[in-house]
């Protein structure tokens, strides 16, 4: 038995609260279960140097966690002076992930930033990041075509992103704390809406894993992310 009592292939409740800032062009509040992610999308005419005069655009995320988003205080990274070796990670999966479903060149010569602001953690943080900003994009690229600033759509694909782990011996989906702070392996996958893997991070944490265990894995995956894009179809209408 899982401690929240869910079945093995059962997701959290998830919700997408969008248009929840009013300054960015794209933003929504995403909730899987307790864990709760604000992400926002701001279209910038800037680009790193490396970009310009290429004719193509930039796709990035940030990624931070609000002090209390725990159930104790961690101190700000800015106040350290320095990101976690961890935010620099999540910061760079999140941008890979978007940027692989977005087509640069039609993008043009801009810049989008994905911020990913933690409120609240219980567990798939960086999954639930993806997963918002991805509807965040979608909704600051709707605005720019209704402009007619873009002529053609950049976003080839819907992406999703959700953990799985194997718990007391059984393979699960969507791990909270409890389970991912026990867990003997975790996996987080990053699937494309027709069900392409764009990522696929897998971890033994404690005990090693065969192959049988890890394809069970990545067929929970593909079940938490149809989940997860019929919530974001209905988010961006």
């Amino acid at each position: 038995m899982r401690p929240s009592g869910r079945a093995p292939d059962e997701m959290r409740a998830i919700t997408i609260e969008t248009g929840f800032t009013k300054h960015a062009e794209g933003s929504c509040l995403i909730s899987f279960g307790d864990t709760r992610v604000l992400c926002t999308a701001s279209v910038e005419t800037s680009l790193p140097p490396w970009m310009r005069g290429k004719g193509t655009g930039w796709v990035t995320g940030e990624y931070s966690m609000l002090p209390r988003a725990t159930n104790t205080r961690n101190s700000r990274e800015a106040a350290r002076g320095k990101q976690s070796g961890r935010t620099q990670e999540i910061q760079r999966l999140i941008g890979r992930s978007l940027r692989a479903v977005v087509d640069m060149k039609k993008l043009g010569e801009r810049q989008i930033t994905l911020d990913c602001d933690v409120i609240q953690a219980d567990g798939g943080t960086r999954t639930a990041a993806i997963s918002g900003a991805w509807v965040a994009l979608r909704l600051a690229v709707n605005g720019l075509l209704d402009q007619k600033v873009l002529k053609e759509d950049p976003i080839q694909q819907k992406i999703a992103a959700i953990s799985c782990g194997i718990f007391n011996g059984t393979p699960v989906l969507d791990l909270d704390y409890d389970e991912d702070s026990n867990a003997g392996a975790d996996a987080n996958f990053v699937l494309t809406g027709d069900s392409n893997i764009a990522e696929a991070q897998a971890t033994a944490e404690g005990q090693t894993f065969d192959e049988e265990q890890l394809m069970r894995l990545m067929r929970l995956a593909k079940i938490g992310c149809g989940q997860i894009f019929e919530a974001q179809d209905k988010a961006v209408g």
